[in-house]
């Protein structure tokens, strides 16, 4: 007997469900099961997914949803009444049931979500048309008053489906699992059955597919409720029988209600229901009277080909190509598709938003006639069907980029333009990669961290190529010995193996949003929105962007770029400060002095090419055009990047240039006869083979996917066509062996033409106006600290100066001082840490009716109750207020300076002004206390480092920067760009320096060592460190020679040799490039210590929910708060640069630099829980941003305490969003408070739920944060 079931849940229940899509179809298929259902919790994340490979494998598609109904109505959210819900199951009988689930789905997360997604009995009735309803599993609400011994309740809820949904529609479901009571509830059923002539229907909870994965889907809970699997109260199934079960077992338990099984079948035989694409659903464009799309769309072409060829409109080659593309678009349906992007670059134009359009639509004359693009297609060789192919029935794909600080408008204009129910951002899902499946499955396991980091860290972590575990065990030998070391590891990679790749959270994409013609809901169900960021879109598609193109809807991306910001903030200062306006379309593209700046490497801030890899290879180009600009961009990535000394020696006549046919030459002449763009292959293709130009993209597409069966097709083609055309067919086959390898490295030539002419108007401006340029440059990142201690020494280089903060001159962002030769460039008060805009108005406002004369004016016309002590201490500590005294004083007379200021304005308001007020002419001055302490210039340099990002009054390094910048090879930021092992050549000032011993007994030792643009982490082994560990002393300038440790998260340089001489060195021009001396591996000595884990600068990335390095607390066999204090034991062969200092110790000390030998602080004991420190957010990210503070005291135990310490942590970072969080820590009569400035969390119910039961609800508290 055959049976379907109807009860499923698939990854896509999120941390609930281990049913991965493909392989559930196919265990269906593989039992011969006609049909099968998805029903998920509370979402329809995977229903189109699901629906596709259902129907591929010849099943039939049931589409339904497990809904949570809310104890009382769906909007109501009393902790106590309403945080449990009930199960409801509901699948899909027709379109009709299909589009009422789309509503139920969408409402349940935009209206009811309080813990759970949750409906009302009000809004199920009003949209029960075309569903079948069940009585549910043993967590619906008739079977919990059966529970009960309720039978009454549930007798009467009953009636109610009963009547809501018709006797057709309503089926008591029936359960066989290893649970008590589900024998009394299917008793209870059997025996109300008669009253209504019910019909019955058997499910099984499936959670996973086969009975072997009840312990993956038993860690995914354990995952998604913060527990180890040891922990005897956590939430668990009863029992491993949740899998997909075959009809033959189904039949045996259900043997006494045969009817049960074989209604199952006729659900299925009643669900009928198509969600095949039904063409495309563009939102209505607004058409002048009397036009059709068609006629709208060339009108304004043909204007825009005049703006743009002028005389040359109307030669044939424009006006054939317009023709063409104008018939392509048409008979594709896109001209709607065109005028609605057209519309939405007419509004930022005419709001002076800037914008540009990445990608292959630059290969469109229409797009550039519409000015949607910036580059010509003609003039770049560049093909339409590379963009829009006749041939492949796909939506076109135009991304525009706007200015990161103005993409909200765009967004909030599209949404008014066409609906806010017609507009949603697109949701993504977060998948379980190699090292989160390690640390995931390795926390659940109690397995200690130390051990389970190096395992992690041992999967290569290549950005845009993935690698699996499987794959690392296959290339990696140090991970397969430990794999085959120990019992526990073994088990720990083999389970992690199993878990990787499942769905592990949800997200919102970075810049996607679908635009509709009806409301949006008619097509997909909504989400709330993901993170914790404020958009004009306040909902978010539950299908990924896959499903909405498989839909035909129209998709949208709005991206933030930086540049452009930095561009039209710049433009505005040069047309302000020379009267000179630029703008996108008229800056230069062919001025020698751009390419001359780019040909000395002077690329820092110029966009794509300021790293330090790309400056070297610009420096050996020496650049004169557009073109040779295009190419490198092209080039410079893993691949291509081998054949840049080719082109180079090419270029500049050094190597002869060859091609295999005289035909290609026409093609490759642009790129000295080496294969660079695709378009170039498109080309050859139909030119010497006969391809039509659709046709070249698919062999394009062939060749970039590996197609391995089109690749034959398309060879026997393309050789045939050759000979043909009297091409050799040695040589014919010779051509496209070489294009085979060509997709390792061919690329997007409308792309890189689009940005190789950003990256050539940046050079422009930083070539002919550098005040202008820089300044903007650092408005625009002056809360990326890196990137402003780079460009201030660039500025530095460039004879720039770069002035301190001053509350007399200083504004928001950096602004221009002076003119001509004398300008200067001075620093805003937005770059400084711990000061808003609330603070800064403030300030600026006051400063409004002028200068401050002397710190008394300023404390009587600025309201420092406004400003704060910690803003106006930081601003104190910069030199912001070095006009009105030294540093050290106006700190110790913080309190009294603010005193006086509030006991001005509190007189102030109250009308009471005092015989000496200002008025009188007469003000009682402040007396500043003597200084009873000294404060060293380093000091006060180091608070500059810590709350800007750099020295700015001064740098320790300035005498010898000339002779640093002379014999380097890389700064602090560029490191990250060297290969694994190659040999470079740093210098900097000894910050800090910790010797170790290796397991042998000798010393080694691990130093910070700090440049102009940043802190570098050196390793020195035992020898190297006899030799000169008495170089290597703390505020030492040392030049340091050595290779680079590429293999953890920071690069390390492994040191070879140390100098205190810089002007006898080796110029950098003669030291050997990683080509010319490829080094052997480093054998790294093992240490005493077992591995440990270290914080890197700067927020965790986003990709991952448990970010890849060293996110954790580092803990040891320690006390608790003792992890704030003590330096924590390291390796040789993953040294940190500093565990945890910056954040702990800022806590606890307010130093974020511990010195070697230096005491941690002592603390007075805590009475109350002091102010967390809270780093700035942007400006759009403020709202609703919450502080929360988690008290914990310790129980003696110090594995146990450092436990729960882990737990928390992973806890909270493992929801990424804006809300900030604190350990406030008592041990031993003492409070510690730990804050945690560089990651953050996302407040919300279930982690609220998780923290209480960890450490009990009194000790959690949340505070809204206020930005001043």
């Amino acid at each position: 007997m055959s049976f379907v079931h109807l009860h499923v849940h698939t990854e896509y229940s999120l941390l609930d469900g281990f049913s991965n899509i493909k392989q559930l179809v196919k265990r269906a298929r593989e039992m011969e099961m006609p049909a099968l259902a998805i029903t998920d919790h509370g979402t329809m994340y995977g229903v189109i997914e699901f629906y596709q490979e259902a129907t591929k494998a010849g099943i039939k598609p049931i589409i339904g949803v497990e809904a949570y109904l809310a104890a009382r109505g769906m909007k109501d959210r009393d902790s106590k009444l309403d945080k449990k819900s009930s199960h409801l199951l509901l699948l899909a009988e027709n379109e009709t049931g299909y589009k009422n689930l789309l509503k139920i789905a969408t409402a349940a997360q935009l209206e009811g979500y309080y813990y759970y997604p949750r409906i009302d009995h009000e809004f199920l009735a009003e949209h029960s048309e075309g569903l079948i309803c069940t009585s549910g599993c043993m967590s619906a609400e008739i079977p919990r008053f059966i529970q009960q011994g309720e039978t009454e309740k549930a007798r009467r809820l009953l009636d109610w489906y009963y009547e809501v949904f018709g006797p057709e529609n309503f089926f008591l479901e029936l359960q066989q699992h290893q649970i008590p009571e589900l024998e009394t509830i299917n008793k209870t059923l059997l025996e109300l059955g008669p009253r209504y002539r019910a019909r019955y229907v058997a499910t099984n909870d499936v959670h996973y597919i086969n009975p072997e994965d009840a312990q993956l889907q038993d860690i995914l809970l354990a995952i998604q409720t913060g527990k180890l699997l040891s922990d005897p109260e956590r939430m668990r199934m009863t029992d491993p029988s949740y899998y997909l079960r075959s009809p033959e077992e189904m039949s045996r338990l259900f043997a006494e209600v045969p009817e049960a099984l074989s209604n199952t079948l006729l659900i299925a035989e009643r669900c009928q229901l198509d969600l095949s694409r039904k063409g495309y659903h563009l939102p209505e464009f607004p058409l002048p009277p009397g036009q059709t799309a068609q006629q709208y769309l060339r009108q304004l072409c043909e204007e825009g080909l005049r703006r743009r060829y002028g005389e040359r409109a109307d030669d044939p080659e424009v006006r054939q190509r317009l023709d063409y593309e104008l018939d392509v678009i048409h008979t594709m349906g896109f001209d709607a598709y065109f005028l609605i992007v057209w519309d939405l670059c007419r509004h930022a134009r005419e709001r002076g938003i800037w914008y540009n359009a990445r990608g292959s639509a630059a290969g469109s004359i229409v797009a550039y006639a519409l000015e949607i693009t910036l580059v010509d297609p003609l003039e770049h060789d560049l093909i339409f069907e590379r963009f829009l192919n006749p041939g492949r029935v796909s939506m076109p794909d135009i991304d525009l980029d706007f200015p990161d600080d103005r993409r909200a408008e765009m967004m909030e204009y599209c949404a008014q333009r066409y609906g806010s129910d017609k507009v949603a951002q697109i949701i993504t899902f977060g998948k379980m990669k190699a090292r989160a499946a390690i640390r995931d499955v390795g926390r659940v396991k109690d397995i200690p961290l130390n051990e389970v980091d190096r395992i992690a860290k041992l999967i290569p972590n290549i950005p845009g190529k993935p690698v699996s575990i499987q794959q690392a065990l296959e290339e990696v030998p140090e991970l397969r010995e430990l794999y085959n070391s120990a019992e526990y590891i073994r088990d720990l990679i083999d389970t992690a193996m199993r878990m990787e790749g499942v769905v592990r959270n949800a997200g919102t994409h970075a810049a996607g949003v679908v635009v509709t013609d009806k409301p949006i809901i008619e097509y997909l169900p909504l989400n709330r929105p993901t993170g914790g960021g404020e958009t004009p879109i306040d909902a978010v598609t539950q299908f990924e962007m896959s499903v909405i193109d498989a839909l035909g809807l129209l998709k949208v991306d709005f991206l933030g770029l930086s540049t452009l910001s930095v561009m039209a903030h710049a433009c505005r200062m040069i047309e302000e400060r020379h009267g000179v306006s630029l703008n996108l379309h008229n800056i230069p593209l062919d001025d020698p002095e751009t390419y001359a700046l780019l040909g000395r490497g002077e690329t820092a801030g110029v966009f794509q090419v300021e790293g330090s890899g790309m400056r070297r290879y610009l420096v050996e180009m020496k650049p004169q055009n557009l073109d040779h600009v295009i190419a490198m961009i092209s080039l410079y990535r893993p691949g291509p990047m081998e054949f840049i000394p080719q082109y180079i020696r090419r270029m500049h006549g050094e190597e002869p240039v060859t091609y295999l046919h005289p035909a290609l030459e026409p093609i490759f002449a642009e790129t000295y006869g080496i294969p660079v763009y695709q378009e170039q292959i498109m080309r050859a293709a139909v030119e010497l083979a006969g391809y039509t130009a659709s046709e070249a993209d698919y062999l394009r597409k062939a060749i970039e996917k590996k197609k391995k069966e089109e690749l034959i097709k398309h060879r026997a083609k393309f050789i045939a066509g050759a000979v043909e055309r009297g091409i050799p067919k040695d040589v014919a086959t010779k051509i496209f062996d070489d294009w085979e390898e060509f997709a390792r490295y061919g690329f997007n030539k409308s792309h890189a033409a689009d940005y190789g002419v950003i990256a050539v108007q940046t050079a422009y401006l930083k070539a002919h106006y550098p005040v202008e340029y820089m300044t903007a440059l650092l408005s625009v990142f002056q809360h990326d600290t890196d990137r402003v201690a780079l460009y201030v020494a660039d500025c530095r280089r460039m004879g720039v100066e770069v002035r301190p903060p001053d509350v007399n001159h200083s504004e928001w962002d950096f602004t221009i001082e002076g003119e001509g030769a004398d300008a200067a460039i001075r620093f805003g008060l937005g770059a400084v840490k711990n000061v808003g805009h609330g603070p800064v108005d403030v300030i600026l406002a006051a400063r409004a009716e002028g200068p401050f004369r002397d710190l008394d004016d300023f404390i009587r016309r600025v309201d420092l109750r406004k400003v704060g002590k910690r803003p106006l201490e930081c601003l104190i500590k910069v030199g912001a207020l070095d006009g009105f005294g030294p540093r050290l004083v106006l700190l110790q007379a913080l309190d009294q300076i603010i005193a006086l200021s509030a006991s001005h304005f509190s007189a102030r308001e109250a009308g009471q002004m005092s015989l000496f007020g200002a008025e009188t002419g007469v003000i009682e001055p402040i007396e500043l206390p003597p200084v009873t302490a000294a404060v060293s210039r380093r000091e006060m340099l180091e608070w500059e480092r810590e709350l800007i990002g750099l020295y700015v009054s001064d740098h320790p390094l300035s005498p010898v920067m000339d002779a640093i910048a002379q014999n380097i090879t890389h700064y602090a930021m560029e490191l990250s760009e060297a290969e694994d092992r190659q040999y470079v050549r740093v210098a900097g000032i000894v910050t800090r320096v910790r010797p170790h011993t290796t397991k042998k007994g000798e010393p080694m030792g691990f130093v910070t060592l700090e440049d102009v643009q940043g802190a570098i982490d050196l390793v020195v082994f035992p020898k190297t460190w006899a030799r000169y560990r008495e170089l290597l002393q703390y505020d030492a300038v040392v030049l340091v020679e050595g290779r680079v440790d590429a293999r953890g998260a920071e690069p390390k340089v492994l040191v070879e040799k140390v100098s205190t001489e810089l002007k006898h060195v080796t110029p950098l021009a003669q030291q050997p490039s990683p080509q010319e001396d490829a080094p052997q591996p480093v054998e790294m000595p093992q240490v005493a210590e077992p591995p440990v884990e270290y914080q890197p600068s700067g927020a965790p990335p986003p990709p991952e929910p448990f970010p890849e390095e060293g996110d954790f607390l580092p803990v040891g066999e320690m006390p608790l708060a003792a992890a704030a204090d003590e330096p924590l034991p390291e390796t040789a062969d993953d040294p940190p640069p500093e565990a945890v200092s910056a954040p702990v110790m800022a806590a606890v000390g307010g130093e974020t630099v511990s010195r070697e030998g230096e005491a941690p602080p002592s603390l007075p004991p805590v009475e109350e829980i002091p102010s967390p420190i809270v780093p700035p957010l942007p400006a759009a990210d403020r709202s609703d941003v919450h502080m929360i503070t988690l008290t914990l005291r310790s129980e003696g135990d110090a594995l146990r305490n450092n436990l729960l310490l882990r737990r928390v942590f992973g806890l909270l970072i493992s929801r990424p969003g804006n809300d900030r969080f604190a350990f406030h820590i008592f041990e031993g009569g003492r409070g510690y408070l730990l804050d945690f400035p560089n990651y953050t969390t996302r407040l919300e119910p279930e982690l609220l739920q998780q923290l209480h039961a960890l450490i009990g609800e009194n000790n959690v508290r949340v505070e809204k944060i206020t930005f001043q």
